[in-house]
């Protein structure tokens, strides 16, 4: 999940980035949602520093990850958890426990991994197995999905990566005709809402009118198919929101008091029954939306079932999930920036849609530097999955800024991405919102941005767990960012906290003048 802005002021003290030589490595192919093939590169770093031993422990059975979950969500907070134990132990590499631990999770032992030098060796699928890490050291019921394993609890050298992965390309190239116009229609019908709200009571909460835009635009733009044309209606954000929170509940605090969370959504896993028929509705609006997609499936030696749950958590797990992080993320960020950045914004993108006769394109897109920096800038400073896993497949050393460490086989890796993508040295002034950070030179850092579980410069393959949607989510953020200056000068806003990232809300809405 989405983390809010932190501050990490001693890192700087102790981080020191090394030099990194790479050796040649097979080059996988990848397909993504304009339809074109590219080639991925890798690298690999030899050790060049001195191995020490990882600091931090585990404390007693028990109740030693029960403290853990108390500092993680009540005592300390989740920034502060990381941000003391850093400076506890002078290192971004430490031992601890993570949430859910007891009695949710078997072991709730990880090696935690904070800065950009360790954390990228989670992506290395040669070095660690993903198989069941997807919510980290614990795995909802498969009785939330029908029965399967989904395609986010698979390793790539499970048979079915390959077949469901191949699936979800299918599903981006064959839509990839959809996607702009139908951004533009229903992004249309949220900001008309929010017009009306302020007008109406002179603000404006962003939330509800995301969550049904965001719905709209993946069941029309992925598969055709209006909701409100069918028995699922308006129902599907509220329906998603209640199937993800029950499984998501072990490792998210509701803001409730902890006497009643910690027995109540910490210590034993919520009951799949109560969400069921939630489930079924979206299920049965799945099966009926993707008929195209489901034939193909059974092309590939897919049954339509498992095509189905899988096509279900692909949308609304992980594809409506990060819109209703990332665009508030990014409506608060570029809300921050003021005037100055709200006008440059306006500028490049109507004069580059101007010059292109009045039409976007993804060509045109291109040619806005500032807008698409602003993207990127946003996917770094609050990345939409803030946490990621994997369990060592092998003795292996990992290597942070200053030193390197020995991690054995079966041994559980943990990142916190913000703390990453706000290393200080690899970013400038990582704590602040650089909308132009990535224009010119500053696309080099690109490879630092790691939202989509992988690097930024790199794609998703077959036979990694890089996110098969990464281009289709970075197309929509995109679209979010010139619809709204297409239309509008400028925003004001109120923001404050919530289970999944920012609550925005709207207090003003400038029309365009030019």
């Amino acid at each position: 999940m989405a983390s809010p802005s932190l501050t990490f002021p001693t890192q700087q003290q102790f981080l020191t980035p090394t030099n990194t030589k790479s050796s040649k490595r097979k080059l996988p192919v990848s397909a993504s949602v304009s339809g074109k093939e590219s080639v991925v590169p890798a690298s690999q770093s030899p050790v060049t520093l001195p191995i020490e031993k990882i600091p931090g422990d585990y404390g007693l059975p028990i109740i030693g990850p029960i403290k853990d979950r108390l500092d993680y969500f009540y005592y300390q907070k989740k920034d502060e958890f990381f941000r003391s134990r850093v400076q506890k132990y002078q290192s971004t590499v430490f031992r601890a426990n993570m949430p859910p631990g007891p009695f949710i999770a078997s072991n709730s032992k990880v090696i935690v991994l904070l800065d950009g030098k360790s954390f990228p060796v989670l992506f290395d699928v040669s070095k660690v197995e993903k198989k069941d890490v997807f919510t980290g050291t614990f795995m909802p019921s498969t009785d939330f999905t029908g029965g399967y394993r989904i395609l986010s609890y698979l390793d790539p050298s499970e048979p079915s990566h390959t077949k469901l992965k191949r699936l979800l390309f299918f599903l981006l190239t064959n839509s990839r005709d959809r996607v702009l116009p139908e951004f533009h229609s229903c992004f249309t019908d949220l900001f008309d809402t929010l017009e009306s709200e302020l007008a109406a009571n002179g603000k404006a909460s962003f939330a509800d009118p995301n969550d049904q835009a965001s719905f709209n635009f993946l069941a029309r733009a992925l598969f055709g198919t209006k909701p409100a044309d069918t028995k699922l209606g308006t129902e599907g954000p509220g329906l998603i929101t209640k199937w993800v929170l029950f499984q998501l509940a072990p490792i998210l605090t509701l803001g409730l008091p902890k006497i009643i969370e910690e027995p109540l959504i910490h210590t034993f896993p919520l009951p799949p029954f109560l969400a069921k028929s939630s489930y079924k509705k979206l299920y049965d609006f799945f099966y009926d939306a993707s008929t195209d997609v489901l034939d193909e499936a059974e092309k590939m030696g897919i049954s339509r079932e498992e095509a189905c749950h899988n096509l279900l958590f692909a949308t609304c797990f992980n594809s409506f999930g990060g819109m209703k992080i990332i665009f508030p993320a990014i409506l608060k960020w570029v809300g921050r920036g003021g005037a100055k950045l709200h006008t440059q914004l306006a500028q490049e993108i109507r004069s580059v849609v101007k010059s292109n006769g009045g039409k976007l394109t993804m060509a045109a897109m291109e040619q806005m530097p500032l807008m698409k920096s602003t993207v990127y800038e946003a996917f770094r400073i609050e990345p939409p999955v803030a946490l990621q896993y994997g369990k060592a497949k092998k003795d292996l050393v990992i290597e942070s800024h200053d030193a390197a460490y020995q991690v054995k086989e079966g041994e559980m890796l943990f990142g916190y991405q913000p703390f990453a993508t706000k290393d200080p040295k690899i970013f400038d002034r990582p704590e602040e919102f650089v909308a132009e950070r990535f224009v010119g030179e500053g696309e080099k850092l690109l490879k630092h941005v790691l939202w989509s579980n992988g690097p930024e410069t790199e794609s998703p393959t077959l036979d990694n767990k890089q996110c098969a949607g990464k281009d289709f989510v970075v197309l929509a953020a995109r679209l979010f960012i010139v619809d709204l200056f297409l239309r509008y000068d400028s925003f004001d806003i109120e923001v404050t906290s919530s289970v999944l990232g920012s609550a925005v809300t709207l207090t003003s809405l400038k029309r365009a003048t030019f």
